[in-house]
């Protein structure tokens, strides 16, 4: 894989991964105050996404390219309708929940298209450890969303 083309893959996920670190930030803000846990979760997974965004940033340093440093177009249109759909629908955890969910989807999204280059051996490896690390945070927020979801059917 040509070295401009790894750039731009990792600058890819840099700008998902800063999505999240905001999408998350902003879940925590927007959650009910009675679900302490449920901004505890998300403060968590932004952290998380944070620590991804630096190290990319550091892998495309070492390449000699310059780190992208601002989220999507998309992520920034897709907070603006989680506050939108929160201030219209007030701060229900479950809207909240299945808003966080698609971001993660489009996560996930973005680190299989990566996986599927060419990538190098220990460039890959990091992606796959950070791919894990993806899935990990659409599971929990997929747990979450359902256990709001029995919550309201009980």
């Amino acid at each position: 894989m040509k070295n401009d083309r790894l750039i731009d893959t990792l600058n890819d996920l840099i700008q998902i991964s800063r999505d999240g670190e905001e999408g998350f930030r902003v879940c925590a803000e927007d959650a009910s105050e009675r679900q302490v846990y449920y901004k505890n979760q998300f403060l968590e997974r932004s952290q998380a996404c944070g620590q991804t965004v630096l190290e990319l940033q550091n892998m495309v340093r070492a390449l000699g390219g310059d780190p992208v440093t601002h989220s999507s177009v998309s992520g920034a249109l897709h907070r603006q309708w989680l506050n939108l759909r929160t201030a219209i629908m007030g701060k229900d955890d479950e809207v909240i929940l299945n808003e966080c969910e698609r971001g993660e989807d489009a996560a996930v999204d973005a680190y299989r298209k990566a996986l599927a280059e060419d990538l190098p051996s220990d460039v890959r490896l990091i992606i796959e450890r950070q791919y894990q690390g993806v899935i990990v945070n659409h599971d929990r927020v997929h747990a979450l969303r359902d256990q709001v979801r029995a919550r309201k059917a009980a």
